[in-house]
């Protein structure tokens, strides 16, 4: 089930995401991140970021856990490029879509329509969706294949799929690696991002 784009959907997404959308900095990019967010399967709000509990800390587990674990790696990409040493290295397009991507980078996860499990391809799906879609989202082309560079190797080394077979690309541009470290980091159970009720960063 896709969520149907409406005023007063979009409304109720913006208030969910307002910390999110004031993470970027171009008026245009943060309609474009709230066209995806109003694209995505209804599962990417409610399901957790890791079914066994193996991978990711607790905060992304049960109820809401994907969305929480896209929103810290997204925060943890902020945090990291408002240190000038880090952020200087990137202009201010390519840190708006670099977060719109950690964001996002997860939205076909269980991939189009739902499945049981987590797609393994679920990078390439979600790139190719920016893609087919980037017309209706509002993104140029060199936009939309930006996004889908860094979206589609976010998994970094773990290329391949549960038999061995070679599905993924590896990061190699400094754009990709930032994706990937960001989406890392927000995978460690070491660190534990606060959240309130809202599924809000409190911090």
């Amino acid at each position: 089930m896709i969520i149907e784009s409406s005023g007063k959907m979009n409304e109720e997404k913006e208030e969910m995401f307002l910390d999110e959308l004031s993470y970027i900095k171009d008026d245009n990019y943060q309609e474009a991140l709230l066209n995806i967010i109003n694209m995505l399967p209804e599962y990417w709000f409610h399901e957790p970021a890791s079914s066994t509990g193996k991978y990711h800390p607790e905060y992304a587990l049960g109820e809401g856990g994907l969305l929480r674990h896209s929103k810290a790696a997204m925060r943890i990409g902020f945090e990291l490029l408002e240190n000038p040493a880090i952020g200087n290295k990137y202009t201010d397009r390519e840190k708006d879509l670099m977060l719109m991507s950690l964001l996002v980078h997860d939205g076909l996860k269980l991939g189009l329509p739902q499945e049981k499990y987590t797609r393994f391809d679920h990078p390439i799906l979600m790139g190719k969706f920016i893609i087919d879609k980037r017309e209706e989202i509002g993104l140029s082309e060199e936009d939309a294949n930006f996004m889908n560079d860094v979206i589609k190797t976010h998994m970094g080394v773990w290329t391949k799929d549960y038999n061995g077979n070679e599905i993924l690309e590896p990061p190699k541009t400094k754009y990709q690696n930032f994706v990937h470290m960001c989406d890392f980091l927000a995978s460690r159970k070491s660190i534990l991002l606060p959240f309130d009720e809202d599924n809000k960063i409190s911090a």
